[in-house]
């Protein structure tokens, strides 16, 4: 009998502990008003010490009790998920626990009147949150960290930031100062993700009241910021030598303001939208002085108001004399191998494009010894002086080359420019609404070519989508980026974009082979790109055999022309004797 006495309180123990989800089979202790039945110690009809209690609901609870309320270390599980297991004081969570809800979420540490106090970690699919808590919120010293990638770390009041912190978004641009009720106000800092950097007030987490941004490449704001951008009276200096002193409207210069070029010239006077506009004097780096009224960068009148010539206007005149110009040029084709060039700047807001397809167009003719050029150029200040880039200046100059060439020759294209997603590439010229070259008008306007070796070069964002509707077996195409990617280097300061430079100015400079100049370049580039912290471009090649052997056919030609010439000419000084006789 005593040995059974000592098993019945072991027995009650290991059925409270370790039952399962199921109720014990025992018979209960005791039955509550509402259904509920309890095993455990009863004392004076109370519910003392240790025990289990099963809710008519399904929830149940296995630990201690104290005066018939859950009171001390225990177990809980709701009826509809919820399970928590630590200290519980007069029936609510209090003390040390750990809580897992239905959804996946969960929350560890300290607990005050059945709410989160103190230090504790909670934890859910959108969040995780480590710090102090007070009545169920973020209060105190913690740490924020969101799905998407933003997090804030610092002091939080009432579940929001409050205090000094750190706020990064989830594009890694980074908030720091005093915040009040989640917003960074007052005297604080900003980074962005591409290292550009704010220091100055903010109100709202917004640039407000005097402050100074300056851009990863050196350009600086600096001034009055109103909602987030420079608004009234500010500076800017560029990292290409520009400085302007005078008033902003949205980071332009709008307002009265005096604007120093990287040329050596200025203009003082009034802008609007950045542009010179209304009353103002360009004074040029030689000192000669342009007055009068001002729209859209242009004078249109003179100091004593006379109307002037519009060079917009000129240069549409000149246009069609320009192109004829250009295509009576083209020389015809001879019975040796003969290269044709073909060259298109295509974005003119932009000066690194006409820079480059310049410099591409000299290679092309001193190096590789073009037989004919022909260059097709967007640009502010040329249109009177160059045939624009224009979708029908291409089919004309396209047409053309087809005409003076031969079916033995060589053409090469090189294309540079701004480009989309959509595979468009840009022509823009300021103050024209020109229509963008999309892939399939290329190829169609390719056709009259369709017979001749082609090289064409693309260089622009997402170029690689124009190989698959220009590739054939006599078409070699490079691009300088996938067709799902971005390139870089396009901005007005630069002589080349990253695939120009690498390719024309580093590349073929180093070898005469087209593919191996390729592989150069690709490489040139990626490890420029991994250098400034970019997405890698991965420049693209349809490297066409037939093309391959062309070109190392004219390159052999005139490497054999280059010989015969030099063994044909007489020594120096023998020159020297005849020319004496």
């Amino acid at each position: 009998m005593r040995c059974l006495a000592n098993l019945a309180p072991l027995s009650l123990i290991l059925l409270l502990a370790a039952c399962g989800d199921g109720e014990p089979l025992l018979p209960a202790d005791a039955t509550l008003p509402d259904g509920s039945r309890y095993r455990g110690e009863v004392i004076d009809g109370v519910l003392q010490g240790r025990g289990r209690l099963d809710y008519r609901s399904g929830s149940r609870f296995v630990g201690t009790f104290k005066d018939g309320l859950r009171h001390g270390p225990g177990e809980w599980h709701d009826a509809h998920g919820e399970h928590y297991i630590g200290e519980f004081e007069h029936g609510v969570y209090h003390g040390q626990g750990t809580l897992r809800y239905r959804d996946g979420s969960s929350y560890q540490g300290g607990f005050a009147a059945g709410r989160f106090a103190g230090e504790g970690t909670l934890k859910r699919d959108d969040l995780v949150y480590r710090g102090t808590f007070k009545d169920g919120l973020y209060h105190g010293l913690g740490s924020l960290e969101r799905a998407d990638g933003s997090s804030f770390h610092g002091q939080f009041s009432k579940g929001l930031a409050n205090g000094q912190g750190v706020n990064s978004d989830e594009y890694g641009s980074q908030f720091s100062g005093e915040f009040a009720k989640g917003q960074l106000q007052g005297s604080g800092s900003f980074k962005s993700s591409d290292g550009d950097l704010y220091s100055g007030a903010f109100r709202d987490s917004q640039f407000h009241g005097t402050g100074r941004y300056q851009t990863a490449a050196g350009d600086v704001w600096s001034g009055q910021f109103v909602a987030g951008a420079l608004n009234g009276a500010g500076e800017f200096q560029g990292a290409d030598g520009e400085r302007y002193r005078g008033e902003f409207i949205d980071w332009a210069y709008h307002g009265q303001g005096t604007l120093h070029l990287a040329d050596g010239s200025f203009y003082q006077g009034h802008f609007n939208g950045g542009e010179y506009a209304g009353n103002g004097t360009l004074t040029l780096a030689g000192g000669t002085q342009q007055s009068g009224t001002w729209k859209r960068g242009q004078r249109l009148h003179d100091e004593q108001g006379h109307m002037l010539p519009d060079p917009l206007e000129l240069g549409l005149l000149a246009q069609g004399r320009l192109l004829d110009q250009a295509i009576a040029e083209l020389p015809a084709s001879t019975p040796a191998i003969e290269l044709y060039a073909l060259t298109l700047a295509g974005d003119g807001k932009q000066s690194v494009f006409m820079r480059e397809a310049d410099y591409v167009a000299n290679l092309l003719g001193e190096r590789f010894a073009a037989h004919g050029r022909i260059t097709l150029t967007n640009h502010r200040e040329q249109i009177s002086k160059r045939p624009l880039a224009t979708r029908e200046s291409l089919r004309r100059a396209l047409q053309a080359l087809a005409e003076r060439s031969g079916p033995e020759d060589l053409i090469f294209i090189y294309l540079t420019s701004h480009g989309s997603s959509r595979h468009e590439l840009s022509l823009d010229q300021p103050r024209l609404q020109l229509s963008d070259l999309p892939a399939s008008e290329l190829a169609v306007l390719l056709q009259p070519l369709r017979e001749r070796h082609k090289v064409v070069v693309i260089s622009a964002c997402y170029s690689g989508g124009f190989i698959p509707l220009l590739q054939d077996d006599k078409t070699l195409v490079m691009t300088a980026a996938r067709a799902d990617r971005v390139s870089f280097g396009c901005s007005e300061e630069n002589d080349f974009t990253y695939f120009g430079r690498a390719l024309f100015a580093e590349a073929l400079n180093e070898t005469d082979d087209l593919q191996h100049a390729f592989e150069l370049a690709k490489t040139k580039v990626a490890a420029r790109e991994q250098a400034d912290g970019f997405e890698a471009s991965e420049p693209q090649i349809w490297p066409a055999k037939a093309v391959l052997q062309r070109w190392r056919a004219l390159r052999a030609q005139q490497t054999d022309g280059d010989q015969t010439a030099a063994s044909s000419t007489p020594p120096l000084d023998q020159s020297i004797g005849r020319n004496a006789q």
